[in-house]
């Protein structure tokens, strides 16, 4: 596990798109995991900047998604769809994008198919990940137990009331997501995980110095051969 300290937000998400642009232009059919919220927006804008320089092309790249709401509609402004596209997939040549399916009739077989589908396409070369103010990544909230494959998530009121602030009420957020397992963030070949703010230290500090313990889910990232962690000086504060 590497630790890299940035000055602020835009320096970490300038570090987290150099990460990317190289796994890119190392191998041009990559697969990526990527993540939503505020803390990758930065990144995706700087990718964005990169290929519309000519520098990045995603023609042969694909990319999978961590979670999504579960009962949003797609086109819900807050919809993890919606803010992909916005963010990040509307403004690049990606060959294949792919969020999982919220809205399915049956949530644990596209759990089921979420998983195998990334499977096929050959695992995630590098995933990127946001970090919760309680340890959670993707929507893997502390539990007593680590899941491996693709989940449904009942919401912690923590993360309720951190996502209110994107929903005209609290009554508007959704209760539960689906969410890419601690096995298949683990699977991947490169994680970056980033994170800034003051609300954000206690948890880096828990994953970086804490008990590997499903309480704090992003400790298991100290057992990954090939992580990376970028913050800014506010969420490096109690390292």
């Amino acid at each position: 596990m590497q630790v890299h300290v940035f000055e602020n937000a835009k320096q970490v998400g300038q570090a987290a798109a150099t990460l990317f642009a190289a796994q890119l232009l190392r191998k041009p059919d990559s697969v990526l995991g990527l993540a939503t919220g505020s803390s990758p927006i930065d990144c995706y804008q700087q990718l964005i900047q990169w290929h519309k320089a000519g520098i990045l092309d995603f023609s042969k790249c694909v990319s999978y998604n961590l979670d999504e709401y579960c009962n949003l509609p797609v086109e819900h402004e807050c919809s993890y769809h919606a803010f992909m596209n916005a963010q990040l997939f509307d403004h690049i040549n990606m060959k294949e994008t792919h969020v999982p399916n919220g809205n399915a009739e049956d949530l644990q077989a596209e759990c089921a198919r979420y998983d195998a589908a990334i499977q096929a396409a050959g695992g995630i070369d590098m995933q990127l990940l946001g970090i919760g103010r309680n340890g959670h990544i993707g929507f893997n909230e502390p539990s007593d137990h680590f899941v491996f494959g693709t989940q449904i998530v009942n919401l912690t009121e923590s993360t309720i009331q951190a996502n209110r602030r994107f929903f005209e009420s609290e009554k508007d957020v959704p209760r539960q997501a689906i969410s890419l397992g601690i096995g298949g963030i683990m699977a991947a070949k490169e994680i970056v995980l980033i994170a800034m703010g003051e609300d954000k230290a206690q948890a880096i500090r828990d994953t970086v110095y804490g008990e590997v313990t499903p309480k704090v889910q992003a400790s298991i990232l100290r057992n990954h051969p090939h992580v990376t962690i970028l913050v800014d000086k506010a969420a490096a504060s109690l390292l």
